[in-house]
């Protein structure tokens, strides 16, 4: 793996939160019953939105000029699908036929960011001219706030609201459409 993963105070930290959210992702693969479920799935949930709100309060725009700009727009609308997959969630008591599905859905998309974060925005990053150990220390001091007080809401938590369940076109239409009878 690469060194500056753990030298890195900055990347270090953001790493160590990616290994946790894909931990909680695999125990929610291996869990067995609902009650499990929902309790690694709140855990994801809170883990993801604070780790969202450092990068893209802190992180994002002290990397995005050496990251390039098109690297950090495609990081930007990972977290926005992420976000509106959150809130869809958060708006479910996880007996919907769709809850399970749903936080897949965004266990995938969440793999595959930290993977093209890990793989070209941290190498990028590594050598920008940033403190990083500063930028470390106001990480952590923002997250264990957010820790403590929660996130504040996301655009996306309202989009999601508005829109009253109705948002959720592939649960509702599952629910709506009949196969035909022949």
């Amino acid at each position: 793996m690469f060194d500056f993963l753990t030298t890195n105070p900055a990347l270090a930290l953001l790493k160590k939160d990616h290994d946790t959210v894909k931990d909680l992702f695999d125990k929610f693969e291996k869990a067995d019953g609902r009650p499990a479920k929902k309790k690694i799935v709140k855990q994801a949930l809170t883990q993801l939105k604070v780790h969202a709100a450092i990068e893209e309060e802190l992180f994002y725009p002290a990397v995005r000029k050496p990251v390039g700009k098109d690297i950090m727009n495609e990081a930007d609308e990972e977290h926005h699908v992420a976000k509106v997959l959150i809130a869809e969630l958060e708006s479910m008591d996880g007996r919907e036929d769709h809850y399970d599905a749903k936080f897949t859905v965004l266990a995938e998309n969440v793999r595959h960011h930290i993977k093209e974060e890990e793989n070209e925005v941290f190498p990028k990053a590594k050598d920008a001219a940033i403190d990083f150990e500063a930028l470390s220390r106001a990480m952590l001091q923002r997250k264990e706030m957010f820790l403590a007080q929660g996130v504040p809401p996301a655009a996306e938590d309202a989009m999601v609201a508005a829109s009253h369940g109705k948002g959720d076109s592939p649960a509702r239409a599952a629910k709506k459409t009949k196969a035909p009878v022949h």
